[in-house]
């Protein structure tokens, strides 16, 4: 007996089957990579080695700034990276940061100083929200506060620097590693603007000078490593502040944030 209702089976060898997701590997390597810089860092530091704390944020720092650079150029963008890429900031720029400056020298200031790291550690978190939702809304040109690795690097730097010197001793500067801990966390969430980088294209040629610059800086850094990245990123943790001044002086609108007012509500600062 037929019910009249053969015509509506899948005729034989014609079954289509999905497609399954996958993650893709390489980009997701830098970022894993990154992930366990911050982690090593955090380990390191419960071990007292501040030093070498320092040195795993430093590295998750270059390894944050190459994943996304590799996924673009490998064509293996995806949100699952993006995703991952920002959960693994909050740990290398967020939670390790705090946690390295408690254990170096805030404990040392009771509540106050874990206050600090929570603000810190808070900030991040905002820091990267906000960015997370609101990537289609800023100038690519320039970043919405101070970007979390470069909070983190004021944060590591200064205590990789004191480290090395052994001049102070950690409690001797616990009230100036607060002030670096609430200065880079509450620039974080500021509206002021930071230079990207971004709009630097990777694949065109440049002049044979700006390859010799290069050299020259990579030459610099050797000089005294912990030194002069603290010094790049105190000079680039305040031109945020110098370029907001300058575009208020001239009447500019100091905001990154486009007109666009899609959540979160951002149209307080479209100023």
């Amino acid at each position: 007996m037929h019910d009249g209702h053969e015509d509506e089976m899948p005729a034989e060898g014609l079954v289509v089957r999905k497609r399954r997701k996958g993650i893709y590997i390489l980009p997701n390597l830098f970022t894993l990579a990154a992930l366990f810089g911050g982690f090593y860092g955090m380990v390191m530091a419960m071990n007292g080695r501040f030093d070498l704390a320092a040195i795993g944020v430093f590295s998750a720092m270059v390894l944050d700034s190459l994943d996304g650079r590799v996924a673009r150029m490998t064509n293996t963008q995806s949100a699952f990276g993006e995703q991952m890429d920002s959960l693994s900031d909050m740990v290398s720029f967020g939670a390790a940061p705090a946690l390295i400056a408690y254990e170096w020298a805030l404990k040392g200031l009771g509540r106050w100083g874990w206050i600090a790291a929570f603000v810190y550690c808070a900030c991040a978190a905002l820091r990267l929200a906000r960015f997370n939702v609101n990537t289609g809304v800023v100038d690519k040109r320039y970043f919405q506060g101070l970007p979390s690795p470069a909070a983190a690097a004021l944060v590591t730097g200064f205590i990789w620097i004191m480290t090395e010197q052994s001049t102070y001793k950690p409690y001797e500067v616990a009230w100036v590693m607060f002030g670096v801990a609430l200065y880079a966390g509450l620039t974080m969430v500021t509206n002021v603007p930071f230079y990207s980088f971004k709009d630097i294209q990777m694949k065109k040629s440049v002049p044979f000078a700006v390859i010799v610059l290069i050299a020259l800086g990579i030459a610099v850094i050797n000089i005294h490593p912990p030194f002069v990245l603290f010094a790049v990123f105190v000079v680039y943790g305040l031109s945020g502040y110098a370029v907001y001044g300058w575009r208020k002086a001239r009447g500019q609108r100091a905001s990154m944030i486009s007109t666009s007012t899609d959540e979160p509500e951002e149209s307080g600062l479209h100023r």
